[in-house]
C-alpha cells in the first residue's frame, strides 16, 4: 500500500479543511513547494495535490505553484482541482504531472472524460469519488450530483476506469477514522482504490491495507504528527501486498519473435501479433515487446508492428529497443505502448530518464537493467548485452529510481535462455535496494522457478519467453499453480 501525503492549496498556501468547509481551514505552511520537498526527504514515493481554489472556481488557480512542485521533486504527483477543460488536463500531463484527478468532469462531462482516456490512457487518470451522507459531491464539494454510487460504479466500469480515490467528506479533517464500508464498495467492485478522509492512525491504514486498498491519502494526521511517514510505509509495505504479475516477453527481430541463449543463437518462435493475442486470451498480466535489432532503419516498421499488437490486446504493453530520445518515447506511446523500456540510453545518458519521467510520468518509464556477475558485484552491459561497462548494477538501479523511473526490468545475462532458474542473488539485491517494482527476467524454465523467485525475493513480477512461446509451460496452469501455493495472483 502507498502512504500518500496530501498538499491542499488555497491562496498559494498549504491548508487542510474540516469536512470540506472552506470557512473552516487551517494553514500548515506558506510554501507548498518546500512542503513537497520535505515530504520527499521523509521518504514519500508519491504526492497528492489538490488545488482547492481551482475546485471551487472551476479552473486551475494554483497551476504555477503545482508545476513548480513537479520541477522541484523527483517523485510522481497526482493532481486535481478545477480541471474542467481538455487543455488544462493536457498542460499538467505534458509538464511533469503523472496523474490527474477528475471528479466533476468524470460525472458531468463523459465526452471530455472519454477523450482524455483515449489520448492519455486510464493509467494517467484517477476518478475522485467524493461522498457526503451517501450522495456524490461535485464542484469542490459545494454541490450534489444526481448520480447514485451504484450508477457511478457501473459508469466507471463501462469506461474501463481502473483507479479511484474515495473520500467520505463527513470524515475529512476530523481524525476520526475513514469510512471503511464506503471504501469496500469500490475495492470489491475491482477498482484500484485509494482512500482519503479521516485517516488518523497507522491502524486505520493497516485495516484498509487488509481490505485491499492500494493507497491512503493522509493530510491532517501527518501535519500534526499523529502519523510518521516512514513508520507508516514500513507498517503497510505496499510491494508485498500487490498481486504478482506474470509477463510474457516477445523478443522481435525482422518482424518475428525469436529466442536464443545469452542473447545469441536465435531461433524463430512465431508471429508477434498472434502470440500477443494468445497471451492476452490466456490472462497474462502484461506483455513486454523488445526490438532486439533496434536500428534506426527499422524504427518505422517497429512502430507499425507495435500499433498492430496494441490493437489486438487489452493488457498493459511495454515496448523497448533502441529508445534514446523523448521523440522515440512519444512515437511508441502514440503507437499504442503503455510503457517503454530503456536500457543502453539510460546508462549513457541518465538525464534522459529524469526528463522522460517529468514529461510522460514515472509509470511509463521502465529501465532495463542488463547485468552480469563479476568479481566486484554485478556490472551493467549495454547494446544488447555485447558491451561491458564499469557501472555497478545496484547503484545504477538506485540512481534510476531517484531520477524517476517507475519500474526495473532486471535481466541476468548469466541466466538468459538457460532455463536454470532466475538469478535469485541478483534479484534479491536489487529488489531490496529500491522501492519501485522489479520485474525478474532471464532463466525461467519451470513453474517451480516462478514460485521460487516470488518466495525468495521481493520482486513484483516475473517474465518468461521461450517456455511460453514453445508451450513448455502453460500460462493458465502456471497462474493456478502459483495461486494454489498462496501467492497473490490474478486468476
Amino acid at each position: 500500500m502507498l502512504v500518500i501525503p496530501a498538499i491542499d492549496i488555497i491562496d498559494g498556501k498549504c491548508v487542510r479543511l474540516a469536512q470540506g468547509n472552506f470557512s473552516n481551514s487551517t494553514v500548515y505552511g506558506e510554501n507548498p513547494i518546500e512542503i513537497a520537498k520535505n515530504f520527499e526527504k521523509q521518504g514519500a514515493t508519491f504526492l497528492h495535490i489538490i488545488d482547492l481554489d481551482g475546485a471551487r472556481l472551476g479552473y486551475p488557480a494554483n497551476a504555477e505553484i503545482i508545476l513548480a512542485i513537479a520541477k522541484s521533486v523527483n517523485i510522481p504527483l497526482q493532481v486535481g482541482g478545477g480541471l474542467r477543460l481538455y487543455e488544462q488536463a493536457q498542460k499538467y500531463l505534458e509538464n511533469g504531472i503523472e496523474k490527474i484527478i477528475l471528479s466533476t468532469v468524470a460525472i458531468e462531462n463523459p465526452e471530455l472524460f472519454a477523450r482524455l482516456l483515449e489520448d492519455f490512457g486510464s493509467q494517467r487518470l484517477v476518478t475522485s469519488v467524493d461522498v457526503r451522507d451517501g450522495k456524490i459531491a461535485i464542484r469542490g464539494w459545494l454541490e450534489e450530483s444526481t448520480k447514485t454510487i451504484p450508477a457511478l460504479i457501473g459508469a466507471l466500469r463501462r469506461a474501463e476506469i481502473t483507479s479511484v480515490i474515495v473520500t467520505d467528506i463527513s470524515k475529512d479533517g476530523l481524525l476520526e477514522g475513514p469510512n471503511f464500508d464506503l471504501s469496500k464498495k469500490f475495492i470489491n467492485a475491482g477498482f484500484q482504490t485509494i482512500v482519503a478522509g479521516g485517516i488518523s492512525s497507522l491502524e486505520d491504514a493497516e485495516e484498509l491495507n487488509k481490505l485491499g486498498a492500494i493507497g491512503v491519502v493522509v493530510g491532517k494526521a501527518m501535519y500534526e504528527g499523529k502519523i510518521n511517514l516512514r513508520k507508516a510505509q514500513e507498517r503497510v509495505a505496499y510491494k508485498n501486498n500487490l498481486a504478482k504479475r506474470i509477463i510474457p516477453c516477445l523478443d522481435v527481430k525482422n518482424g518475428r519473435v525469436v529466442k536464443g541463449t545469452h542473447f545469441s543463437n536465435l531461433r524463430d518462435a512465431g508471429d508477434p501479433v498472434e502470440l500477443g493475442k494468445r497471451y492476452c486470451e490466456m490472462g497474462a498480466d502484461e506483455l513486454v515487446f523488445l526490438d532486439i535489432a533496434a536500428t534506426l532503419e527499422n524504427r518505422k516498421t517497429f512502430c507499425d508492428l507495435v500499433s498492430k499488437i496494441a490493437k489486438e490486446i487489452s493488457m498493459p504493453f511495454t515496448v523497448g529497443g533502441g529508445i534514446s530520445t523523448i521523440e522515440d518515447i512519444k512515437n511508441l506511446l502514440n503507437a499504442g505502448a503503455d510503457k517503454v523500456s530503456i536500457g543502453s540510453a539510460a546508462v549513457q545518458n541518465p538525464n534522459l530518464i529524469k526528463e522522460a519521467a517529468k514529461y510522460f510520468g514515472s509509470q511509463c518509464i521502465v529501465i532495463s537493467v542488463d547485468a552480469k556477475k563479476k568479481k566486484q558485484g554485478w556490472k551493467i552491459y549495454i547494446k544488447g548485452g555485447t558491451e561491458e561497462t564499469n557501472v555497478d548494477a545496484i547503484e545504477f538501479s538506485k540512481q534510476m529510481e531517484k531520477f524517476g523511473a517507475g519500474e526495473l526490468l532486471v535481466n541476468s545475462l548469466d541466466r538468459d535462455g538457460t532455463k536454470k532458474g532466475f538469478d535469485i542473488e541478483l534479484l534479491k539485491s536489487i529488489a531490496e535496494s529500491v522501492n519501485i517494482p522489479v520485474i525478474a527476467s532471464s532463466g525461467a524454465g519451470s513453474m517451480q522457478d516462478f514460485l521460487y523467485v516470488f518466495q525468495k525475493t521481493n520482486v513484483d513480477a516475473a517474465l518468461g519467453a521461450s517456455i511460453f512461446h514453445y508451450q513448455e509451460v502453460n500460462l493458465i496452469e502456471l497462474k493456478k499453480f502459483l495461486f494454489n501455493n498462496n501467492l497473490p495472483i490474478r486468476i
